[in-house]
């Protein structure tokens, strides 16, 4: 795969000295000198193989994250899944008392912006069944941990799983409709949009992290090629 992404650039490691013995990949040479490495029919072959496997591994919940996370990158936005940051949440509404709680959103973005006031973060949060989406609708507190690091939070999940009056009118819904993985999906409700600024400790846990990367994406200029 980093052979594919790299548009064969060689990095002259054992791992490529494995893939030519294998014929997976091969080795060319430019006019100009310089080598580069091409994936064989058996390489491209291996690689959809491995994909299908992994794809058909992926649980119903994480496909749908993923499906989530390329239409965002797919509209110019920076995406991470899986993140764990610290939320400020009120215990209780009568007497409200301020404490701190680990929110993990399935699907975290902010848009591709050096100007803080046009970040605008974004959490999805994926719900493959009923069940599951019950069960997160129960716990105030964490819907209020999503809530207090974003300026828009929706609930992602199949079509049917639930309807739009079920869930709060703060968050948006969005549902897939038919195949997780080729379903068309449909915003039924928006999000109400509150002001957001993200605090430092947000910060400092995206910068280590690391964000989506779109496959679409060159991964590496070729040699030589003009910056602009």
């Amino acid at each position: 795969m980093q052979v594919w992404r790299s548009g064969g650039w060689p990095c002259r490691d054992a791992i490529e000295i494995d893939l030519i013995a294998s014929a997976w990949v091969s080795v060319s040479t430019a006019d100009s000198g310089h080598e580069t490495l091409k994936l064989t029919e058996a390489g491209i072959q291996l690689l959809a193989a491995s994909r299908q496997r992994n794809q058909r591994a992926a649980s119903a919940h994480d496909r749908l994250a993923a499906r989530v996370a390329q239409q965002l990158m797919d509209g110019g936005r920076i995406v991470w899944r899986e993140l764990s940051l610290r939320a400020q949440v009120s215990t209780a509404e009568e007497r409200p008392i301020s404490s701190w709680r680990i929110a993990r959103p399935d699907v975290f973005s902010v848009r591709n912006t050096s100007v803080e006031a046009y970040l605008q973060p974004v959490v999805h949060e994926v719900k493959a069944n009923r069940a599951d989406l019950l069960s997160d609708l129960r716990h105030a507190a964490k819907r209020a941990s999503y809530q207090w690091l974003c300026s828009e939070c929706f609930y992602v999940f199949p079509a049917g799983v639930a309807q739009p009056q079920e869930i709060p009118e703060a968050f948006g819904v969005m549902v897939v409709h038919g195949n997780i993985d080729t379903g068309a999906l449909e915003l039924l409700r928006p999000a109400r949009h509150a002001t957001c600024t993200l605090p430092f400790a947000v910060w400092l846990a995206l910068a280590k992290a690391t964000p989506l990367r779109n496959e679409a994406d060159g991964a590496q200029l070729h040699l030589g090629e003009p910056l602009c």
